[in-house]
Parts: structure tokens; C-alpha cells; sequence
């Protein structure tokens, strides 16, 4: 099959929209399963089982649920119960939610890796517990787990896609509108898999730039 250059070009300013939608589901995913995995983790180091039950429970459940199903869950299931979202923001949070309970465990690894001196030396200097989270513990704790965070964000990148199932528009969805509007579709599956590649390449690139840093 002849490779089209044309179709290339015709391709490009879908892509871009595709792109921009694509960045956007990662970020902001990214950011809800960093800041709620966080809070997952510091609710089971409560001393009472009337919560970690639940969020283990929970967390739990979203862990061992595909993907896709929690996508078409809150998509079309809790219009139903009068909660309506447009379909990027459904899929930022879903994928946001999906992944929390990955870092939830990364976290977690990471404050168990501080030395329990750290905690001693907190509790002779009678530290405050918030303070003794938000000055000594955390900052220790993320540091030690930004490559794992870092591997976590590449895998959403590849989950994206799964947001056409409802509707987003990302790269794969436009490779699909172009396809299916003029019958090619090497040219745009081509492209988008170059991106991905890319995009994956950068990101890793960036966050061993991150783990440097905060390690030296």
C-alpha cells in the first residue's frame, strides 16, 4: 500500500485537536491520582477499622474493575441518577479515580520506607502530627517514589484511548472521524502511534530529569 502524504496533511489539524484533548485527560487525570491516592494512603494509617474498611474496600473495588466498565458506569449510568458531566470531564475522573488506587499503594510503600527515627526525632521535638506529616514525613516520602508516580502517568497515557468509547475526541478518536470520513486509515493510525511513542518518550525523559533533582 502506497504511503499518502496528503492524507498526512488533511490528517494534522484533527491531530492537533486530538493531541491538545489527549494532554489535557493526562494532566488533569494525573493530578487527581496524585492528590487522592495521597489521601487514600494517609486514611489507612487511620487507627480505626470504621475507616480503612471502607476506603480499602473501595479502593479495592475500583483496583479490580476494568477500566472501560467505570468509564461506561459514570458515562451513562449516573445520568440516570441526575448526575450529568460532559464526557471529557467523566473520562479525566474516571481515569483519575482508576489510578489513584495504583499510587495509593506507591504512596503508601514510601511513607513505610521513612526510617522510624524520622518519627522518633518528630515526637521528641513535639511536633504537631500535621506538621510532623507536612515537614518531615511527606516530603521524604515523595521523594522516594516520584520513578514509580513518574511510570504511572505513562500507563494513563496509554489508557487514554479508552476515552472514545464515550465520546472524547483524543488522538485515537480523530484517527477514527478521519478514518471512517475518508476511508484511510494507515496513515492516521501511523501518526497517532508516533505520538504516543513520543509523548511516552518525553514524559519518561522529564521525570528522570525530576528524580534527579530531587534526589540530589
Amino acid at each position: 500500500m502506497k504511503w499518502d502524504w496528503g492524507a498526512v496533511g488533511d490528517f494534522m489539524p484533527q491531530f492537533w485537536d486530538g493531541l491538545l484533548v489527549t494532554l489535557q485527560a493526562l494532566a488533569l487525570g494525573s493530578v487527581i491520582s496524585f492528590v487522592l491516592g495521597l489521601v487514600w494512603a494517609l486514611l489507612m494509617r487511620a487507627p480505626t477499622r470504621w475507616v480503612t474498611w471502607p476506603v480499602g474496600a473501595v479502593t479495592e473495588f475500583v483496583r479490580n474493575t476494568p477500566l472501560l466498565v467505570q468509564l461506561f458506569f459514570l458515562f451513562y449510568v449516573l445520568p440516570e441518577w441526575g448526575f450529568t458531566f460532559s464526557a471529557l470531564t467523566t473520562g479525566v475522573f474516571a481515569i483519575g479515580l482508576h489510578y489513584s488506587t495504583y499510587t495509593m499503594q506507591v504512596y503508601r510503600a514510601g511513607i513505610e520506607a521513612v526510617p522510624a527515627g524520622q518519627w522518633e526525632a518528630a515526637t521528641a521535638l513535639n511536633l504537631p502530627v500535621a506538621r510532623t506529616w507536612r515537614v518531615v514525613i511527606l516530603p521524604q516520602a515523595i521523594r522516594r517514589v516520584v520513578p514509580a508516580l513518574g511510570n504511572y502517568v505513562i500507563a494513563m497515557l496509554k489508557d487514554t484511548p479508552l476515552l472514545m468509547a464515550i465520546t472524547v475526541l483524543d488522538m485515537l478518536g480523530q484517527a477514527r472521524l478521519f478514518s471512517q470520513e475518508h476511508f484511510q486509515f494507515t496513515e492516521p493510525l501511523t501518526v497517532i502511534g508516533v505520538a504516543f511513542i513520543l509523548i511516552s518518550y518525553l514524559a519518561s525523559l522529564l521525570m528522570r530529569a525530576l528524580e534527579r533533582r530531587l534526589v540530589h
